[in-house]
C-alpha cells in the first residue's frame, strides 16, 4: 500500500489535513478514533454509497442518516431531516458528523454541521472524484433552491478530509469522467504543466490508473489548499475556482439536474473559452486544446439544441456570484491563467452561449 499523502489546508485555528491513500478506508477506524472517541457521531450518506462503504466505518458504532441519492434531494427539507435525526440520536455541541459520499452528501452534511446547535465538527470522506478534488476541500457547504444552485449555505471547514481513490472503482465510468472536468479546471486556472500532464496521459485517465489518479487528486487538492489558504471566503483569488461554473450551473439548473454537474461544468468551460476567443484574451488554438481534452475524455463541449441562450443567461443572473445584475465570469487568458471579469456586455455573453449550442 502506498504511504499516506497529507496536504495541510492552512487556515490558522481552522487548519486541517487532507489524507490521500488508495485503500485507506480499510484502516479508517484507526484514523477516525481520535475524532470519534467519547462523543456521539452521526454518519450522513446516500442510498448509493451506504451499501458500499458504511461498513468501513462501523467501528464508530454510529447511527446513520441515509437520503435518496441525487442532486434533487439537495434541499432545505433534507437539511431539516438531518438536523432532526441529530436531535433524535442525541448529538450535542461536542458531537461530530461524518459525510460519507459525493459532493451532494458533503455539501449537505457540512451545512447541517454548520447550523446544528450553531456549529459542530464534521469530517469529509468523499467517494466521488468530483468531491475528492473539489467540494470536500475548502469549507463551502450548502443546498439548492428552485432558483439556483447553492443559494443557501455557509463556510464551514471540516476537521479532516479522508480520500480513498479506490472508491472510484465502484463508480460508473461516466461519473469518473464527469469529475475530470473539475480536474482539467485546475490546469486551466492555475497550473499549465498539470494541464499538459493530463493531455499526455489520456489512456491512464480512461483506464483508471490508480497511481496516476492518486497523483492528480493530490495535485488538485494542493492547488485548492493554496487558493483557499489565501482567500477562505472568496473575497478575491478564490473566485478563479468558479471557472466554467457560472455557465455550467445555469445549464445544470435548466436541465432540472438531468445534466450531471461535471458535464455541465465542461459545457461551461467550453463557453468560457469561446468568450475568451471572442474578446481576444486567448487564441483559437488555446481554446481548442481545452475542448479537445474534454472531448477525448467523453465530456460535452456544446449545449443541447433545446436550450435557449437567453434563458441560460437569465439563470446566470440568479447565480450567487452575481452582484447588482452584473455577472461575474472567470475567463482564460492563456498558459494556465484566468481573469475575473464583471463588466461583460450581456449581448456578448449571450452570443458566446449561442455559438456553443448544437
Amino acid at each position: 500500500m502506498q504511504p499516506i499523502k497529507q496536504i495541510k489546508v492552512d487556515l490558522e485555528d481552522r487548519s486541517y489535513n487532507i489524507m490521500i491513500q488508495p485503500g485507506i478506508l480499510q484502516n479508517v477506524d484507526e484514523i477516525l478514533d481520535p475524532f470519534c472517541a467519547k462523543r456521539s457521531t452521526l454518519i450522513v450518506t446516500d442510498s448509493n454509497v451506504d451499501p458500499l462503504y458504511s461498513k468501513k466505518i462501523e467501528k464508530c458504532n454510529s447511527p446513520k442518516f441515509i437520503f435518496p441519492a441525487g442532486e434533487k434531494h439537495k434541499t432545505m427539507n433534507t437539511i431539516s431531516d438531518i438536523c432532526q435525526k441529530a436531535v433524535e440520536v442525541g448529538l450535542d455541541r461536542k458531537s461530530l458528523i461524518l459525510a460519507l459520499g459525493g459532493g451532494v452528501c458533503g455539501d449537505m452534511a457540512g451545512f447541517a454541521a454548520a447550523v446544528y446547535m450553531r456549529g459542530i465538527d464534521f469530517i469529509q470522506i468523499p467517494t466521488s472524484l468530483l468531491a475528492m478534488v473539489d467540494s470536500s476541500v475548502g469549507g463551502k457547504t450548502g443546498v439548492d433552491l428552485p432558483e439556483g444552485k447553492n443559494l443557501v449555505g455557509a463556510f464551514w471547514q471540516p476537521q479532516l478530509v479522508i480520500v480513498d481513490p479506490e472508491t472510484l472503482k465502484t463508480l460508473p465510468i461516466e461519473e469518473v469522467m464527469n469529475g475530470l472536468a473539475e480536474v482539467i479546471k485546475y490546469g486551466m486556472i492555475y497550473d499549465w504543466e498539470f494541464f499538459q500532464l493530463l493531455e499526455n496521459n489520456i489512456d491512464a485517465l480512461r483506464n483508471l490508473d490508480m497511481d496516476f489518479y492518486t497523483e492528480i487528486i493530490k495535485r488538485c487538492c494542493e492547488i485548492k489548499a493554496e487558493v483557499v489558504a489565501q482567500d477562505e471566503r472568496e473575497g478575491g483569488l478564490r473566485a478563479i475556482l468558479n471557472y466554467g461554473h457560472t455557465f455550467g450551473h445555469a445549464v445544470e439548473l435548466l436541465s432540472k439536474f438531468e445534466i450531471a454537474h461535471g458535464a455541465a461544468i465542461s459545457i461551461g468551460m467550453a463557453v468560457a473559452v469561446e468568450l475568451g476567443v471572442m474578446t481576444g484574451k486567448i487564441s483559437k488554438d488555446y481554446a481548442e486544446r481545452q475542448n479537445k481534452l474534454l472531448f477525448n475524455l467523453g465530456l460535452p463541449i456544446s449545449i443541447p439544441a433545446e436550450f435557449d441562450p437567453e434563458k441560460i443567461y437569465g439563470a446566470m443572473l440568479h447565480d450567487k456570484k452575481t452582484v447588482g445584475a452584473k455577472v461575474k465570469l472567470v475567463l482564460p487568458v492563456g498558459d494556465g491563467a484566468v481573469a475575473i471579469v464583471d463588466d461583460m456586455d450581456s449581448d456578448l455573453i449571450i452570443q458566446a452561449i449561442r455559438n456553443c449550442c448544437d
